[in-house]
């Protein structure tokens, strides 16, 4: 098979998992995911320049590829140049979010319209500040509970911009952010007294 006949056929084969996607196929959803993921995270990584950031933008990507599959129209363009567009999109709203959080004097603001001080954000902040530790309590979330905290923390969205991007209700996009923000606190206080120094 010729180079040209290759790239047509993987074209090919990414415009069909889209259709499938749009059709709610989640197996579709995983082998675009294989076939692009390493694509994503490298655009991603050049554009925000930290490691942790750019795998949190390629799970915002996919998740947006999710919701946005039934939109995608192959007369307007390839399927790698749409996910690309996305991820150089979502990369530089990552970097804008970012600097915004360093700079705002009330970062627990940024998160959306809910006071989040009843499982105490501040707290959590403090001992984040070991992003490892961070990323392993994330990792233990379920799938849609972690896709909903990085919308709302890394991507500054509302709870009622969540429901809309997600379409789940607005109730249940608030009851999944608060159970995971107790468990990220709980996981993270835990790995905090864990590495202590005995006295």
């Amino acid at each position: 098979m010729s180079e040209a006949a290759a790239r047509a056929q993987d074209q090919a084969n990414l415009e069909a998992l889209i259709g499938r996607m749009a059709a709610g196929d989640e197996q579709a959803l995983g082998e675009f995911y294989d076939l692009t993921a390493a694509r994503v995270h490298g655009l991603a990584l050049r554009i925000v320049g930290e490691a942790m950031l750019a795998e949190e933008v390629v799970e915002d990507v996919f998740f947006a590829a999710w919701q946005q599959a039934s939109r995608f129209e192959p007369t307007r363009g390839r399927p790698l140049g749409w996910l690309m567009v996305m991820a150089r999109s979502r990369a530089l709203d990552a970097l804008r979010r970012r600097d915004s959080a360093v700079c705002h004097p009330e970062p627990s603001q940024i998160a959306g319209d809910e006071p989040l001080t009843e499982v105490g954000v501040p707290e959590l902040l403090d001992v984040a500040r070991d992003h490892q530790r961070l990323h392993e309590a994330l990792l233990e979330l379920g799938a849609l509970p972690r896709q909903l905290v990085a919308l709302a923390f890394f991507r500054g969205l509302s709870h009622e911009e969540i429901a809309q991007q997600s379409c789940l209700p607005l109730g249940t996009v608030k009851s999944h952010i608060r159970r995971s923000l107790s468990t990220l606190k709980s996981a993270l206080l835990a790995g905090a007294q864990g590495s202590a120094p005995a006295s």
